[in-house]
């Protein structure tokens, strides 16, 4: 029973860890696993972003990303690219963790 129990924690955690938005800026289009652009103003996001200072506090999902040192630490790999265009994912950035989450819910596969 305690093996079943101890094995079910590790797989939730494992959930969580593999769903965390730990993201990595990629410096050529190609690398990328999503192509982001930021807008001036919140009503044009697709998703509101707070960056966290803690690898841990990365969200699953929710628009709290923590920007890892090295790529492959990330989860996914963005691109930042110059006109709205030419991005998959429209993002603004936000002062406040509890203002991070999703405006454009059917974006949402882009960062699972």
């Amino acid at each position: 029973m305690k093996n079943i129990v101890g094995s079910l924690i590790l797989f939730f955690c494992s959930i969580s860890i593999c769903k965390a938005q730990k993201v990595f800026s990629v410096n050529y289009e190609n690398q990328s696993d999503v192509k982001v652009f930021v807008v001036d103003y919140e009503n044009q996001a697709d998703l509101l972003v707070y960056k966290v200072k803690y690898e841990n506090q990365a969200g699953q999902n929710n628009g709290k990303w923590f920007f890892t040192k090295y790529e492959n630490q990330s989860k996914k790999k963005i691109y930042f690219v110059k006109y709205e265009n030419q991005a998959d994912l429209k993002i603004y950035f936000v002062e406040y963790e509890n203002q991070a989450g999703w405006k454009n819910k059917s974006k949402q596969y882009l960062l699972y």
